[in-house]
């Protein structure tokens, strides 16, 4: 039965589960996090199996979190990347005093880029790519986490979630640890890419966000930067935010300050390298 306590910057999470493939995921994934004794425990979470006959007849995963149960089950073969899902759930949800929006964010030089995560845009592909090619230290490839206080994104680094084709692609790249794929689930095939060492030991260091960029991946089309004004960045961000409406106006105003510091461009682009090159050239670091 794992029981364990990590601390998943900037949580502390404890995960209970009696599944040996969610024991694993977090062995592969969450090696090199710290798991501390007696620490104040943001996020209790559950991984368990389905009630009634669906215990031997099509066995399945239920995710809950502090003893709620958010969503409906899942193949039991679905666990580990359930986990995931469910923990992003949980953070969007239930993180008090941040804003959080859907988008990869990375760091360089102590200047953040944002990349939100429209679908079918190419966000984590462009994610791992500019991690492994680039040098660039991840934040987090999923969730945008914002302190109104500061005007500062906070490190969330977890595994890179990747989808069908670009799971071969990001698994070429030098120094990439891939780890098992999921078959059928809800978003087609998928597996994780884990994050690198950087990310874990310097996740205590929030970033100075810098520039949104929306990725829009065009196979076979060239490639383009084109300016995005202040006031559609806005709309586009909010469409992307899990909980700007429930902060009310330190919210608004948080992400009112962000856009007033961040440079606004949208790239269009039909390859990876295609992508990293806009990208340097946006923030004219290689």
């Amino acid at each position: 039965m794992l029981d364990t306590t990590l601390r998943i910057a900037p949580f502390v999470v404890r995960v209970r589960s009696p599944f040996a493939s969610v024991l694993e995921h977090l062995e592969f994934f969450y090696r090199d996090c710290e798991k501390p004794r007696d620490a104040f425990v943001d996020f209790d979470i559950r991984l368990l199996p389905g009630l009634g006959a669906h215990r031997f007849w099509r066995p399945q995963a239920r995710f809950l979190v502090d003893d709620q149960n958010p969503f409906l089950p899942l193949p039991v073969n679905q666990a580990a990347p359930m986990f995931e899902w469910g923990l992003n759930w949980t953070i969007a949800s239930r993180s008090l005093g941040f804003v959080v929006f859907h988008a990869a964010v990375l760091e360089k030089n102590g200047s953040a880029i944002i990349l939100p995560g429209f679908p079918g845009a190419g966000k984590s592909t462009l994610c791992a790519a500019l991690c492994h090619l680039r040098g660039w230290r991840l934040l987090s490839d999923e969730l945008a986490i914002l302190d109104p206080a500061s005007g500062m994104l906070i490190a969330n680094p977890r595994p890179i979630s990747l989808k069908n084709t670009s799971i071969d692609i990001v698994g070429q790249f030098p120094g990439a640890r891939v780890g098992k794929r999921y078959l059928d689930t809800r978003k087609g095939t998928v597996a994780h890419a884990a994050p690198k060492l950087d990310a874990i030991e310097n996740a205590c260091q929030p970033a100075r966000p810098r520039w949104l960029i929306f990725p829009q991946f065009a196979p076979g089309e060239g490639h383009q930067v084109s300016p995005v004004s202040h006031a559609e960045a806005f709309v586009l961000i909010g469409e992307q935010s899990f909980n700007q409406e429930r902060m009310g106006e330190i919210g608004f105003r948080a992400l009112c300050a962000l856009l007033g510091n961040v440079d606004c461009h949208q790239i269009e682009y039909g390859s990876t390298s295609d992508a990293l090159e806009l990208v340097a050239q946006v923030t004219q670091q290689d």
